[in-house]
């Protein structure tokens, strides 16, 4: 169901109630863009940590903003089925009496939008209002200061048509009659009624639907009457209520404490966090802390589904979509017909009916679908041997079958596999990094090592010294394809990175202090803590996998590298 600002306020009760009898909600987000291009070096790397990571991802969440927000709703009924209700909200930032947001538009995520059928329109000019905490206290302290201004050119515009009418009409018009102000829509209405009621003492305002609003010609004694009366629709807190357009319902999702499902849902919950409770804070530990505060349990799908792949022989698919259609195939688990039963409401009967991919609604329903399954799917595989499988397995036996996912969230391409909101992350299980040695070829720079890498395998790169990059792969088969392509090349040797030998720190450290190359690797890796910090984390990962690299992955004459 799509729902923008017009029809919003009349479905918030209704939502609060469906959310407080929900079992868990299904969320996903769409942006205006995702990494920006500025600085350069703010894309996403495999030598990223966490909070690396993070201030890279709190800079782009700065310059670009929310297009729509799904959120599905699943309540489970008997027999274990579950009714959703999915609603694609439009949400466009709010112009209320605060300063003017400025967001960007990042040109390949808007074709990305189109090409997915995105209607511009309905977020241009339906879009739902928000706002966080920081922006509604500004709002309330020039309400209450009586400083409060119209900040966009439209609504200038509209202001001095709604004036011009009523002071041409209130010049003749006799106490008591009135006069009607149409064709408003969103904010406008309220603003309409504060501008000319902060200009003219002797009128009154009250808000219709659709879009109008009537004017009232008053004495003074009526105005003081009706102010901050329960016929006042102006009143300080209804304005502040109508100003938090969507961020009501982002506060009942909170007070509801609901597990939040979602996947790759890292960008989501960062935008959650600036866009509707407070700005990002420059630290990552923080912003951890405030997630798991506002939202206790949280599944990300793409954490489960990673799992299943390497535990349980899940056709390794990429899209959500794709994930969702392998799981309700029969091939999956043949021999338990009885899996949860998923019904979408019928005032959301289209997502039955189409497939709507990269459309925030369906996407919401499709992470909670795929959450259910995988769900199912673990608790009859640890079951099935004891014989305790329940035909009807209430949402707490799932969560307790999902227990090792809850609070990690993927992590992608980076320093870790997952980030955990309720604990210390993740480490990756990447393949070692690689060392490059540029010999004959002068003045080589990152790009330039990897444009030569890039047809045979991809990398990450970065600079070590003068004449040597680190590579950093996610894939084991890169990596065993490098070293053995480029064994014999003229000008570039690559070897796997061993810290003792190829940092340019350690060794200038060791030779002015005339120790022998072949120190404990436990004495070089005390000093590359103090002298390369960023290697740490190379170090760690190069351990995490020697092991598993030495025996499956690399050839015989490449063993004794490790």
């Amino acid at each position: 169901m799509d729902v923008g600002a017009v029809g919003f306020g009349r479905l918030l009760p209704g939502l609060r109630d469906r959310v407080r009898s929900a079992a868990f909600l299904g969320l996903d987000m769409e942006f205006t863009g995702l990494h920006s291009a500025v600085p350069q070096n703010n894309q996403p790397s495999l030598f990223d940590s966490p909070a690396e990571r993070y201030l890279k991802v709190r800079q782009s969440v700065q310059r670009f903003t929310v297009t729509q927000l799904g959120l599905a709703i699943f309540t489970k009924e008997n027999s274990n089925k579950y009714v959703v209700h999915s609603y694609n909200f439009f949400l466009f930032p709010s112009t209320l009496g605060v300063t003017d947001v400025e967001f960007t538009l990042s040109a390949s995520s808007i074709q990305f939008l189109s090409h997915y059928g995105f209607d511009f329109n309905k977020f241009l000019k339906d879009g739902i209002l928000y706002m966080n905490e920081v922006q509604e206290e500004s709002l309330s302290q020039h309400l209450s200061e009586g400083s409060w201004r119209v900040c966009s050119a439209v609504g200038r515009n509209v202001m001095k048509k709604a004036i011009d009418e009523v002071t041409r009409w209130i010049v003749a018009a006799e106490e008591g009659e009135t006069m009607t102000l149409k064709d408003l829509s969103g904010s406008h209405m309220l603003e309409v009624q504060l501008v000319l009621r902060q200009a003219l003492q002797n009128v009154w305002t009250q808000p219709l639907e659709d879009g109008e609003v009537v004017v009232k010609k008053v004495s003074l004694q009526q105005r003081r009457l009706l102010e901050n009366s329960s016929y006042d629709y102006c009143r300080k807190e209804l304005i502040l209520t109508s100003a938090r357009g969507f961020t009501n319902l982002f506060q009942i999702l909170v007070e509801a404490k609901k597990p939040l499902v979602g996947h790759n849902m890292f960008m989501d919950l960062c935008h959650l966090h600036d866009k509707f409770y407070k700005p990002l804070p420059e630290s990552y530990e923080e912003f951890k802390r405030n997630i798991h505060n506002l939202f206790p349990v949280l599944i990300d799908t793409k954490t489960v589904t990673k799992s299943i792949w390497r535990n349980h022989r899940f056709p390794r698919v990429s899209t959500l979509l794709e994930v969702y259609e392998v799981l309700c195939s029969n091939n999956l688990n043949p021999t338990d017909p009885m899996g949860p039963v998923i019904t979408l409401a019928s005032d959301c009967s289209r997502y039955a009916e189409k497939k709507s991919p990269h459309e925030a609604g369906y996407d919401a329903f499709l992470c909670g679908s795929v959450l259910l399954k995988s769900a199912h799917l673990l608790l009859h595989r640890v079951t099935k041997c004891s014989d305790t499988v329940e035909a009807d397995p209430s949402f707490s036996q799932y969560l307790t079958a999902l227990a090792e996912y809850l609070n990690k969230v993927n992590f992608i391409r980076g320093g870790a596999s997952s980030i955990n909101f309720s604990g210390e992350d993740v480490p990756s299980q990447h393949p070692p990094p690689l060392v490059v040695r540029v010999r004959g070829w002068p003045q080589m720079n990152e790009r330039q090592i990897y444009q030569e890498l890039k047809a045979l395998c991809r990398f990450d790169v970065r600079r070590l010294s003068e004449n040597q990059f680190i590579l950093l792969s996610n894939k084991f088969k890169h990596v065993r394809r490098v070293l053995r392509n480029y064994k014999h090349h003229p000008h570039l040797q690559i070897s796997v990175y061993r810290h003792w030998r190829h940092s340019p720190r350690v060794n200038c450290l060791l030779q002015d202090q005339g120790v022998e190359k072949e120190v404990p690797m436990l004495t070089a890796g005390l000093l590359l803590v103090i002298f390369h910090p960023w290697a740490v984390g190379l170090q760690m990962r190069s351990r995490l996998t020697r092991s598993k690299l030495t025996q499956e992955h690399f050839p015989t004459e490449h063993k004794t590298m490790c």
